[in-house]
């Protein structure tokens, strides 16, 4: 006498936890990947559209201090550090970080050594 049992399991298996986890997976990396490494500065605003593509970041907070790639710099030494990181770039471009209340006068300087230099530079805003 053959007795067959009810309960056959099945060779196949549920895909929808594993495509939830990659799901969770993706955004958290599409969130943290998105952060900007820049300092916490409150800039000007204005209408324009923002680029993605960068070499070297200088930025200047309302203390005067001079941050290039978030490293703290003498303003004296901005050039030299400049030259050393886009020594070897093509098309090297500056992006230039300055907060509201710093005078014109230090943004306009980096735009100087910018020029000398023949380096690309852009101003960073605030999306209006």
């Amino acid at each position: 006498m053959k007795l067959k049992g009810r309960n056959k399991v099945s060779p196949e298996f549920s895909m929808s936890s594993m495509t939830d986890i990659v799901f969770l997976l993706l955004i958290f990396f599409m969130l943290t990947s998105n952060a900007p490494n820049a300092l916490d500065l409150l800039l000007p605003k204005a209408k324009g559209k923002s680029t993605s593509t960068q070499n070297v970041s200088v930025s200047i907070n309302k203390k005067l201090e001079f941050f290039v790639d978030q490293a703290l710099v003498d303003q004296t030494s901005i050039e030299s550090t400049l030259q050393a990181k886009l020594q070897n770039k093509e098309n090297p471009t500056i992006i230039l970080r300055v907060e509201e209340s710093v005078p014109i006068e230090k943004a306009v300087s980096v735009m100087e050594i910018a020029n000398r230099n023949r380096y690309k530079i852009i101003l960073a805003v605030r999306p209006n």
